[in-house]
């Protein structure tokens, strides 16, 4: 006895530990963890600071460029030139000079593209602009995730706090039952038949906690924290009536608020900015080019001399593609179609989120009402629980129709948490839904 009381009180002390140790999360504080700890919005982020990149490289693209060079070439030895002078003295005009040495600062400047870089500049601005507009969506989704896990772990904690309870009575009455047929007032079938329905309970009662724990390590991923850290997440599932809305406001907000719809907008313009880009080909390009020039010899002096020697110049081009064979006008295609096929996604999406807005509000709906017909069935159900007990104390009940009233009682308290947690979910679906 002493030993079995030592086990008990290290099991109870454990316990009592886990539950100390259990991080209590409210439905906000798990979105703020998820939303820090998410890698899918760390990819969506670092794909919208590379879009944000692009849009720089663009702007840069019309900044002049200046370079250095240097170099040195051995060449192999030639017979000077020489020519007589006045003087009497020969000249050499062409010396054998083989070690050669060369530095030049160069200068490139496009100063006009035909439109061409601005419109890239634009289409890289429209891109990263949906690029931060993904980033939202995928906050959202997250949220929404969250809210799901997070739910079906308030719902996997009460169903087990119901089974609790439903244990407890199925043992009390199982002990009620053995000593009423140690009294001899009920046969042996009573026993078997309260035995049966309290193993049910603890069978239910066993998978219940297991779906707890799956619920809290799904949560827990999520919030970016262990997966064997117990969560307790701090909500209350009660009916809450909201005004509902109608559902053409609803759809109106979903398509001025989703992020998604946005960013199908954003790459429509980046799209059509990426036409004007391919149109810019067709025009005239100028550039300014220059350099300076500081080399032994220096080919630009003449007489050729083997003295360091310096020499610049500057200029400016002008190029026109006449003809390319068609490549102008397959990139102008090309963007188009893809502008075409994002004006199609757009119109589909507002298609879709407006029967998504439609069955959302429908689920949030007839979930209030499964709500109210669920507190009806429970007051109901504990109702004729209390009046089959009081007839059984009397006698004039049967053990069956207990063991029946307390299945019926059970089963009504898990509707009722099973409805209160759908209305929960689907109200942030329907959040999701409209954009919010």
């Amino acid at each position: 006895m002493r030993t079995i009381a030592t086990v008990l009180l290290v099991l109870t002390a454990a316990t009592a530990a886990a539950q100390e140790s259990a991080l209590r999360l409210t439905l906000e504080d798990a979105q703020m963890r998820a939303v820090a700890a998410s890698h899918r919005l760390a990819e969506a982020r670092a794909r919208q600071a590379a879009a944000q990149d692009a849009v720089t490289i663009r702007g840069l693209a019309d900044r002049p460029l200046v370079g250095a060079s240097a170099g040195y070439t051995r060449t192999n030895h030639v017979t000077e030139f020489i020519v007589p002078s006045p003087t009497g003295v020969p000249r050499v005009l062409y010396p054998d000079v083989p070690d050669n040495y060369r530095t030049r600062l160069d200068l490139q400047w496009p100063i006009y593209a035909g439109g061409r870089t601005d419109a890239l500049e634009r289409a890289a601005q429209a891109e990263a602009s949906a690029a931060a507009a993904d980033v939202e969506a995928a906050q959202a989704d997250l949220r929404l995730e969250v809210a799901r896990a997070f739910w079906a772990l308030v719902t996997a904690r009460a169903t087990v706090a119901v089974l609790d309870e439903a244990l407890t009575r199925s043992q009390a009455q199982l002990a009620d039952t053995r000593a009423r047929f140690k009294a001899g007032f009920v046969p042996p079938n009573e026993v078997a038949a309260a035995e049966a329905q309290e193993s049910r309970q603890r069978m239910l009662l066993i998978e219940a906690r297991n779906q707890r724990d799956l619920s809290s390590a799904d949560l827990a991923r999520l919030a970016g924290v262990d997966l064997l850290q117990p969560i307790e997440p701090s909500a209350r599932l009660d009916a809450v009536d909201l005004p509902a809305s109608p559902v053409d406001r609803l759809i109106a907000d979903a398509r001025a608020q989703r992020r998604e719809r946005r960013a199908l907008e954003l790459r429509i313009e980046a799209a059509e900015h990426q036409t004007d880009a391919a149109a810019g080909g067709k025009r005239p390009a100028i550039s300014v080019a220059g350099g300076f020039d500081y080399a032994r010899p220096n080919p630009r002096i003449f007489p050729r001399a083997e003295t360091w020697d310096d020499s610049w110049e500057l200029g400016i081009g002008v190029s026109w593609a006449l003809w390319d064979g068609g490549r102008t006008r397959a990139e102008m295609s090309q963007a188009a179609n893809l502008a075409g096929a994002a004006r199609s996604r757009l119109a589909e999406f507002d298609s879709v989120v407006a029967l998504e807005v439609q069955q959302r509000r429908l689920e949030t709906e007839s979930g209030r009402a499964a709500v109210v017909a669920a507190m009806d069935a429970v007051r109901a159900a504990a109702e004729a629980r209390r009046v089959v007990a009081q007839r059984y104390q009397a006698g004039v009940a049967t053990q069956t129709e207990i063991l029946d009233a307390d299945v019926a009682l059970l089963q009504a308290e898990l509707d009722r948490t099973r409805a209160l947690a759908a209305v929960r979910l689907a109200e942030a679906r329907l959040a999701r839904a409209v954009g919010r």
